[in-house]
């Protein structure tokens, strides 16, 4: 029996939702490459991609832009009890309480069918913005703004954040930035998720845990880390001390480079990295982008290593005045369509999750009476 650290390399399933070459740099929901999706589609065309297998049709978007629209109202009973939250809770916690609790008011929480689950994609889909703006609003004092029937997810995510109506051009980063983080094959949160799910234990377990695997800095908190990297770089002058001060400590870690799969840079920072120039253009605010591209390109040189999606990412959330500590929140509403689609096709074909382990500890060890220890 072989064992592999992390499971690194290790083939744990079959999926045909996302697939990925870490060698070459490419991403693919449903046989589509990431590059055609992020300029050509809308992150409600992904979630029907990511949860059918295929593209929607005009009539079929409509009904599912319609069926997202009627459920991102979160109920009231949840909404009390998030008034009780204190102000100092952690989004991510808020958030993976939330959504543990939203399955008790879900008339099919116990219905593991097929139909019953893709209700439920939906509705954790569409709520899961709302429960990160109200509960932004919420800890600091004030009500939260509900929904409006005519936005997009990305629109809606955007109101009811700022209370205002976004211009065209955030309400289309935003959209892009949601197809970017929709899923990305087995990565630790979705393993996480298909895991649970194996147990036959229902979404909203499924879903709860992998938001708690994406909370860890190492998978979707990374992008926070990148944001504080960069207030304390401060100026582009303080790039090269400051990341070789890093780098010259024992495991010290740039955050924001480096993959578990890709060999080349993350294809999806090639379209953050786009939209964080376009927006640093557009806002006369450049200075992060520069910081951006100066460590990007001293990283290149001294340690070959690449950005990976949260690099840019933070850039992009930022100028969109997303506030810092809610960006693994945002990451979680794109990911959720993803962990819904594994969650469905986990049960399409459902056996237990259950590896070994590699035993390292002592043998030929024998019980001791404790007045001879």
């Amino acid at each position: 029996m072989s064992s592999s650290a992390g499971l690194r390399d290790v083939i744990a399933g079959t999926t045909s939702i996302c697939t990925l070459d870490g060698l070459k740099g490419e991403l693919f929901y449903g046989g589509i490459p990431i590059q055609e999706l992020a300029e050509n589609a809308t992150f409600e065309e992904v979630a029907y991609l990511l949860w059918y297998g295929r593209l929607p049709k005009r009539d079929e978007l409509n009904a599912l832009q319609a069926e997202l629209r009627s459920c991102a109202v979160i109920p009231e009973a949840v909404l009390s009890m998030m008034r009780s939250f204190p102000a100092s809770a952690k989004p991510m916690d808020a958030l993976r309480t939330v959504v543990s609790a939203l399955g008790m008011w879900d008339p099919d929480a116990d219905d593991n069918s097929a139909e019953a689950n893709r209700r439920k994609a939906v509705r954790l889909t569409a709520q899961i913005p709302t429960i990160i703006t109200a509960f932004n609003h919420l800890r600091n004092g004030r009500e939260p703004i509900a929904p409006r029937a005519d936005l997009s997810v990305a629109g809606n995510f955007l109101f009811t954040l700022t209370g205002q109506e976004p211009s065209n051009v955030a309400t289309r980063t935003m959209d892009v930035a949601l197809i970017l983080h929709a899923d990305h094959e087995f990565n630790a949160s979705t393993f996480s998720a298909r895991v649970t799910i194996a147990t036959l234990s229902d979404m909203y377990s499924a879903i709860t845990s992998a938001i708690g695997t994406l909370s860890g800095p190492l998978h979707g908190g990374a992008n926070e880390a990148v944001f504080r990297m960069l207030e304390e770089v401060g100026t582009v002058d303080n790039v090269e001390p400051y990341v070789h001060g890093i780098l010259g400590q024992k495991g010290g870690r740039v955050m924001g480079f480096g993959h578990a799969v890709y060999k080349t840079k993350d294809p999806r920072a090639f379209e953050l990295q786009k939209m964080a120039k376009a927006l640093a253009e557009e806002s006369g605010n450049p200075h992060l982008y520069q910081i951006s591209t100066k460590i990007e390109e001293l990283m290149l040189r001294e340690k070959n290593i690449n950005p990976n999606v949260d690099f840019y990412s933070a850039t992009v959330y930022h100028v969109l005045g997303i506030p810092t500590d809610l960006f693994t929140p945002v990451f979680a509403a794109s990911r959720v369509t993803g962990w819904t689609a594994h969650v469905m096709e986990q049960l399409a074909n459902n056996r237990i999750i259950r590896p070994r382990g590699e035993y390292v500890g002592p043998v030929d060890q024998h019980y001791v009476p404790i007045d001879e220890r």
